[in-house]
């Protein structure tokens, strides 16, 4: 049987709002050792996500104060998703395209159920298909 994307996902993953501070979304780091948080509305809906490396080159690297910095400003968007019930195929292919190393994963009704990693899609996928996604996520596009 084929696998679809629930089927290796990470549920339920902490999620952040826009008006977090970047030191709380830190520790939720820390805690949930991770290196993404979705940032999601009210509504549960994924809006972006914030990346350590966005905390690192976004804010440190350029001497802002991450106690007095918020999510909004600083998280990566447009949001790149996933459904729950997308094949693997279909989540290689999409993080390949956008060339990313997470992607949140969302249900029926749009709302943030999980996460893929790059290890995730390791775990689950064919060898051939690991090397592609890994090639195609860390080509330079910098011309």
């Amino acid at each position: 049987m084929a696998k679809i994307a629930r089927d290796f996902m990470t549920p339920s993953p902490a999620c952040c709002t826009p008006n977090m501070s970047i030191v709380q979304v830190a520790k939720m780091m820390m805690q949930n050792d991770c290196g993404e948080i979705p940032v999601i509305d009210t509504t549960g809906i994924p809006i972006g996500v914030i990346t350590d490396r966005d905390i690192v080159c976004r804010i440190v690297a350029e001497g802002r104060n991450p106690a007095s910095s918020t999510v909004e400003h600083f998280m990566s968007q447009p949001i790149v998703t996933v459904r729950d019930d997308d094949s693997i195929e279909d989540v290689v292919s999409t993080m390949e395209k956008h060339q990313i190393r997470r992607v949140p994963v969302t249900d029926e009704r749009g709302m943030c159920s999980g996460i893929i990693a790059q290890a995730d899609v390791a775990w689950m996928a064919a060898e051939r298909s690991v090397a592609q996604l890994v090639r195609e996520v860390s080509r330079d596009t910098k011309q």
